[in-house]
C-alpha cells in the first residue's frame, strides 16, 4: 500500500505546500493533533519562515489568547517590553514557556529591524496574533478589559453624549473580577454571574459601544490610525463574545456545554476573518478548531458536536481558506506507538520519509474503496485523524516520531 501512495508524498515545504493549492490562500491553516510538542512548533515555525520569505506572508495566528496576543505584536513590531516579558505575558494556556514559542517571536522581531535601524516599513513588518478567546478550561475572563479598553478608545474622539454609558457605570456594573473568574462556574452554573441583572445591562451597553464604533467608522479611520480603529474592534468582539460566554455558563440546560464549546469556536472564527482582512496569514491551532467539518467531544460523558472555526471561515472565505491537518506516528513519551497499518497513520508510517506533505484528495483517490480504519489512541491528548474527512483536508502533514522534548 505505501507504494501506491508514495506519490502523494512531497517535502515539508512553502513551494510544495502552494502547489497542492489552487492559489495562495489568505488563511493557511495548519492543524495539530496534540498540544505542548515543541517539534511541531518547530516545523511551524520553519514553514512560518518559508511562507515570509518566499510567499508573501505577513502574519501568523495561534490558538491563544487574542487579549494576550497584542502584547506579543507590540513586541515584534516597535520593540514594546522584552523578550522575557512577552514570552510570559503574550500567550496564553500555558504555552508562553515553549521555547519554540519563544524562538517564533524573537525570529519575528528580528526580522522586523532592518541594519539600517529603521524597521521594516509598516506594510512589510509581520504581525501576530491570538485568536482564541480569553478562555481557559477552568474559567473564563472578565470582559473588564475589552469593555474599558473599547469604552476609552471611543470617549477619546468622540462627544461625550453619543456614549451609552460612563467608565464609572461599567466600573460599578463590572463589580470584583473573581465574580467572572470563578472556577467553580464552570462546572456548576449557579456560580456564574453570567445571568445576573448587571450581565444584562453590560450586554446591551457593550452592544451600543460596538454599534457606535461602527457608526463612527469615518471619523474614528481619520482621526487615529488604522490599526488603533482595528483593535478597538478586537476589544468590541471580544467583550460580545465574553459577555456571551458567561451567559451560557449560567445555562442549566443539556445544552450548556455545546453552547460553550461553540461560542468559542465562533470567537475564533470571527477573530480569524478580521485577520484575514490584513492580508495572508498562517494559521496554527488544534485540528478539531481548523478543520472544514463538525467537531465532535465527549465531556463529562456526554457527547457534543459544534461547528468548528475553520468550517466557519471556510463558509465565508472559500478557497481563501486552506487547511492542512497534522497527524503523527508515534508520540513514545506519551504512550502512543507505531501506529496500526489499517489506519492513516499506519499507511503513512510505512513511507520512509521521517516527515511529509501529503496530497490529501489524491491520497483518497488512491486508496479507491479501501478505506483505512480510525486509529484508537491509548493517550487522550492525542487526537487521531478521521479517516471519513479525508478528502475534506487540502492536504496532511505527516511526523512520523515526536521525539521527547528537554
Amino acid at each position: 500500500m505505501a507504494t501506491d501512495i508514495k506519490d502523494t508524498a512531497h517535502a515539508v515545504e512553502a513551494a510544495a505546500v502552494m502547489r497542492l493549492l489552487p492559489g495562495r490562500p489568505r488563511l493557511l491553516a495548519l492543524g495539530e493533533p496534540t498540544h505542548g510538542e515543541d517539534a511541531l512548533l518547530d516545523l511551524r515555525n520553519e514553514l512560518f519562515r518559508q511562507l515570509v520569505e518566499q510567499e508573501g506572508y505577513r502574519t501568523i495566528a495561534i490558538e491563544s489568547d487574542c487579549m494576550m496576543g497584542l502584547v506579543v505584536d507590540d513586541y515584534v513590531t516597535s520593540g514594546t517590553g522584552t523578550l522575557d516579558e512577552v514570552v510570559v505575558q503574550g500567550i496564553s494556556h500555558g504555552w508562553g514557556t515553549s521555547a519554540a514559542n519563544r524562538e517564533l517571536e524573537r525570529w519575528m522581531r528580528a526580522y522586523n529591524v532592518r541594519a539600517d535601524d529603521d524597521g521594516r516599513p509598516a506594510s512589510e513588518r509581520l504581525r501576530f496574533a491570538g485568536f482564541d478567546g480569553p478562555l481557559e478550561m477552568t474559567h473564563a475572563a472578565s470582559p473588564r478589559q475589552a469593555l474599558t479598553a473599547l469604552h476609552g478608545y471611543l470617549a477619546a474622539q468622540v462627544d461625550a453624549d453619543l456614549l451609552p454609558c460612563t467608565a464609572d457605570t461599567l466600573d460599578h456594573l463590572l463589580g470584583a473580577d473573581d465574580r467572572w473568574t470563578d472556577p467553580a462556574a464552570m462546572m456548576d452554573p449557579s456560580r456564574s454571574t453570567g445571568r445576573s441583572t448587571e450581565a444584562g445591562q453590560l450586554r446591551l451597553l457593550a452592544d451600543d459601544l460596538v454599534a457606535l464604533l461602527d457608526a463612527q467608522t469615518p471619523h474614528l479611520t481619520a482621526a487615529t490610525s488604522w490599526d488603533d480603529w482595528d483593535r478597538a474592534r478586537l476589544y468590541g468582539r471580544t467583550a460580545l463574545g465574553l459577555l456571551r460566554y458567561h451567559y451560557w455558563m449560567a445555562d442549566t440546560s443539556p445544552a450548556r456545554m455545546t453552547r460553550l464549546v461553540g461560542v468559542r469556536d465562533q470567537m475564533m472564527a470571527h477573530n480569524l476573518l478580521a485577520v484575514a482582512a490584513r492580508g495572508p496569514a498562517l494559521v496554527h491551532a488544534h485540528n478539531s478548531h481548523l478543520q472544514r467539518e463538525q467537531s465532535t467531544m465527549r465531556m463529562g460523558g456526554m457527547p457534543l458536536e459544534w461547528w468548528s472555526a475553520g468550517v466557519l471561515v471556510s463558509a465565508q472565505l472559500g478557497e481563501e481558506y486552506a487547511f492542512m491537518a497534522t497527524v503523527l506516528g508515534t508520540i513514545r513519551h506519551r504512550g502512543v506507538d507505531t501506529p496500526p497499518p489499517d489506519t492513516v497513520e499506519g499507511l503513512l508510517y510505512a513511507l520512509p520519509e521521517d516527515r511529509c506533505v501529503i496530497d490529501a484528495p489524491r491520497l483518497a483517490t488512491a486508496l479507491g474503496d479501501t478505506r483505512p480504519v480510525p486509529r484508537v489512541s491509548p493517550w487522550f491528548g492525542y487526537a487521531a485523524f478521521d479517516p471519513a474527512h479525508l478528502a475534506d483536508s487540502d492536504g496532511i502533514v505527516f511526523v512520523k516520531d515526536v521525539p521527547q522534548g528537554p
